[in-house]
């Protein structure tokens, strides 16, 4: 599962990671960005450890005993472009990671969501199924977007509210003035659905 940012893995698809961990299907979750704009020049200095150090407490709520995450670290709101190095680079990081553990499944934040990340996951996704030689679905889910993507829609199980918020409560830098001012969670998006849906785009991915 690719997550654009610390926090996108629970509001958009925490019910998705507890099924999936849950039936022995959850590979790992990356996470694209550093997180470091999220507060500014004024933020504190080791902002990206904290967001890790958050990112790692709110998969083991969600879901216990998960692989250990995944980090590209690339800078926030500021994602490489296709076919650049660092773009090469995570795309090879993630497609060794495919084929080591059999990935047939990839679920990524939708195209529609209209932060530069989002779309940047989005892209990536489809460049990691292309590259693997073997067949990768790939799914989205909505964070942002006002509209959801086209095709077929599947529902999760409905997770368990507690689990959820409290998976979201461990990315304090986003929804406490812990670390001073910058970049709150809306209040609509705490409202989390018990069940998330993904959208499946087309047929998988295949050489």
């Amino acid at each position: 599962m690719l997550a654009p940012h610390a926090d996108d893995e629970t509001i958009g698809a925490g019910a998705l990671i507890a099924e999936a961990a849950a039936g022995g299907r959850l590979a790992a979750v990356a996470f694209l960005t550093d997180g470091r704009a999220s507060h500014g020049p004024d933020g504190p200095a080791d902002l990206a450890a904290i967001r890790r150090r958050e990112a790692r407490a709110a998969l083991r709520t969600l879901a216990p005993g998960a692989p250990s995450p995944v980090f590209l670290d690339w800078p926030d709101a500021h994602p490489p472009a296709p076919g650049s190095p660092a773009w090469t680079r995570g795309v090879r990081r993630l497609e060794a990671l495919c084929r080591a553990r059999r990935v047939d499944a990839i679920a990524t934040t939708s195209a529609l969501d209209p932060h530069c990340d989002h779309k940047a996951a989005s892209a990536l996704a489809r460049a990691v199924a292309a590259a693997v030689m073997r067949p990768i679905e790939v799914f989205d889910y909505v964070v942002w977007a006002e509209r959801v993507p086209r095709g077929p829609a599947y529902r999760t199980e409905p997770s368990r509210p507690g689990p959820r918020r409290l998976a979201l409560a461990a990315h304090r830098s986003q929804t406490t003035p812990l670390h001073g001012e910058g970049f709150r969670v809306p209040e609509r998006l705490k409202r989390m659905p018990a069940a998330d849906v993904l959208y499946l785009d087309g047929s998988p991915h295949a050489p």
